[in-house]
């Protein structure tokens, strides 16, 4: 009996395949390689790929091509991010509640949301994520006085990252 050779599947696509395909993924770290990138970063409607290699060498910079995307101008009070000591009990962590870009006004022209000694409430505006061209508000959701600012504005912000403490 002669083996029937199989024909090779052709080259993975974003658009045929899930963001987890293991294919795709190998596909795209080696064009990574060979083209020295750090960093990847791939949409096609409503998937996403973000793809990161070798140490990076702080904040990384999203910007948007539209010119609508807010406040343009750097955050003020930002601060480093938190060290041991900034984690202490008494003060309360304000999270990112998506992947997306950390905005601290709700346009280039306009003034931060809040900054260093601000006091908020629960249903504060604290900042803007905007994911994928949609801009959401992000609420205090506590009591207090902002302590410390831990992004710089236009930063890319993870889901659960911390990016205010709050002295209650």
């Amino acid at each position: 009996m002669s083996e029937k050779k199989r024909p090779k599947a052709p080259a993975p696509s974003l658009a045929n395949s899930s963001p987890m395909d293991q294919r795709l993924l190998e596909s795209l770290v080696k064009l990574m390689r060979a083209n020295d990138l750090s960093l990847l970063e791939l949409r096609d409607g409503g998937k996403r790929v973000v793809l990161r290699r070798g140490a990076l060498e702080g904040p990384i910079a999203v910007t948007s091509q539209t010119g609508s995307s807010p406040a343009s101008t750097h955050a003020a009070g930002a601060s480093p991010p938190p060290t041991a000591q900034d984690q202490s009990p008494d003060l309360i962590p304000i999270k990112s509640p998506m992947v997306g870009t950390f905005y601290a006004a709700s346009s280039p022209d306009a003034k931060a949301f809040v900054t260093v000694g601000s006091s908020v409430e629960e249903e504060t505006d604290v900042c803007v994520i905007e994911a994928m061209k949609v801009f959401n508000n992000v609420k205090a959701e506590c009591k207090g006085t902002i302590a410390k600012i831990l992004v710089t504005n236009g930063q890319a912000v993870e889901f659960g990252q911390v990016l205010f403490l709050v002295k209650p």
